[in-house]
């Protein structure tokens, strides 16, 4: 079945390759496609902005089957805030250093037990003629009082993976990716698609 990923994202491409590759040989992200569509995403949860995303662009594109995701922060302290705002959590406009920026202002004097934080990801995979199926993934981390490390992006720098004892800014793509939220989304989602040939 062919799948078109509702992303033009290179590394968001490879690992939803990795994962799904054997059960949709034949992935294509928007740009292969020749499609240029944007999906306001104003969905109150990451499941509502996945599967918005995956729905629409499905119709659009006129392939049997979407993949999208929505994903973010949650801080515990700040009652689940930036969540579904995470990339705009400064306003419109703004960047990765504003966002970063507003989320240490808001954390100022936060003691280290309770800068308890998770990203989550929301999977949503529509498909024709079935119920879209929309799944969650989570990475619990500790949100730090600085920034550590250069790779990745977004809010990588200041989230601290305990397991790993670094921030996911610190870690290469390869460790980044055996441990995100999309990557336990995606497996979910591969879960559920074998259990279906069962």
């Amino acid at each position: 079945m062919k799948l078109i990923i509702a992303s033009n994202n290179a590394h968001k491409m490879r690992e939803i390759q990795e994962i799904l590759g054997a059960e949709f040989p034949d992935m294509v992200t928007l740009k292969q496609a020749g499609l240029t569509i944007d999906v306001v995403e104003d969905g109150d949860t990451f499941q509502a902005n996945a599967i918005k995303k995956a729905e629409e662009v499905r119709l659009a594109s006129g392939f049997p089957a979407a993949l999208a995701d929505d994903s973010g922060l949650i801080v515990d302290a700040l009652g689940g805030a930036p969540g579904v705002y995470s990339a705009r959590y400064a306003g419109e406009g703004h960047n990765d250093a504003d966002n970063n920026a507003k989320l240490m202002r808001d954390m100022a004097g936060v003691p280290t037990e309770q800068r308890t934080c998770r990203f989550a990801s929301a999977v949503a995979l529509a498909r024709e003629g079935k119920e879209t199926i929309c799944v969650m993934g989570y990475a619990e981390g500790i949100l730090l009082t600085e920034s550590h490390g250069t790779n990745g992006f977004g809010y990588d720098p200041y989230f601290f993976y305990p397991p790993f004892g670094k921030s996911f800014a610190e870690l290469s793509a390869e460790e980044k990716n055996s441990v995100s939220h999309r990557k336990h989304a995606l497996e979910a989602l591969l879960t559920i698609l074998r259990q279906e040939k069962e």
